[in-house]
């Protein structure tokens, strides 16, 4: 019950960093060599209890428990292949992490210290959410040493010798990416820097994909007016940021923490001259699937 207590608590302390949102990302804790506890998928975090933990065993592929575990299981499954010491698990959609997964880590800044504690940093292919193609990949980077690895176009995951030092490399992992970003000055939100181009915000980050869609578009009018009439979540207003609109008041603030990190994202790409656009197909795809799943399992508890 006390790493069911870690796991839980971990999840909620990631929602108030803004690490995760909504109920992107995932946290796990081993047990044993063929078992870890795991958060379940897409139930939000704020009404996660301690039993609603899946309890998956990573030899035969089944789980104990009310809530299907994650469906980024299997990136916690190659961690704990890989590292024998490693007990905690941390998968998150955090800001500048998610925008140097498009670019590569050569330019992260970091102290011999630093990277020390980090374990090393690689950046994983891209896959698509919750594949075998997205777990061969990740598992290629732990499997080379590296306990901290960005997933292209999604995220970053990494693996400690307990909830302490997971969490303590996972806020490392964002603090030196933060610190070697170049795409905007930080005293401005990055939406509004964005805004100032004038051109349509397209989809680099799955999370956009899923919530949102291929694009956001620019207007110069009202913009909660054009949202309601479009049944769009959010547009560009030129030269002043990006509006939302949730479902409800979390659907909203995870709106906002998304398209400041999309536009961060943006602006990172854009200052190395690097098109980092995700397929629209597989955007559709996500975007389909989010919408008729995905977004009402955070409701699942009422």
């Amino acid at each position: 019950m006390d790493l069911r207590q870690q796991v839980v608590d971990t999840g909620l302390l990631l929602l108030e960093k803004k690490l995760v949102a909504r109920t992107w990302g995932n946290v796990s804790a081993k047990v044993d060599d063929e078992h870890f506890l795991i958060t379940p998928s897409g139930l939000s975090y704020t009404k996660t209890t301690p039993e609603d933990l899946a309890l998956y065993n990573m030899v035969t592929g089944e789980y104990e428990g009310n809530f299907k575990p994650s469906s980024e299981k299997g990136i916690h499954a190659a961690a704990y292949t890989a590292f024998d010491d490693a007990l905690f698990v941390i998968h998150t959609h955090q800001t500048f992490a998610s925008a140097f997964s498009l670019t590569g880590v050569d330019d992260i800044i970091m102290t011999r210290e630093e990277e020390e504690k980090l374990g090393g940093i690689l950046v994983a292919g891209y896959g698509l959410p919750g594949t075998k193609t997205l777990k061969n990949e990740v598992a290629s980077c732990f499997n080379k040493g590296a306990h901290c690895v960005l997933m292209k176009h999604h995220g970053a995951v990494v693996a400690g010798t307990s909830k302490e030092d997971a969490l303590e490399r996972i806020q490392l992992l964002e603090d030196v990416c933060k610190r070697s970003y170049e795409g905007h000055k930080l005293d401005e939100k990055a939406t509004v820097a964005y805004s100032r181009l004038g051109i349509p915000l397209k989809a680099q980050l799955d999370d956009m994909a899923q919530m949102i869609g291929p694009q956001i578009d620019v207007i110069t009018g009202d913009a909660k007016k054009y949202l309601i009439k479009h049944k769009k979540n959010a547009v560009i207003v030129l030269d002043k940021g990006i509006a939302v609109l949730g479902k409800d008041k979390e659907d909203t603030e995870a709106l906002r923490i998304l398209v400041e990190k999309a536009a961060v994202s943006a602006l990172h790409t854009r200052c190395y001259g690097e098109k980092a656009t995700l397929g629209f197909l597989d955007t559709r795809l996500m975007n389909f699937v989010y919408n008729k799943k995905y977004s009402k399992k955070k409701e699942a508890k009422g």
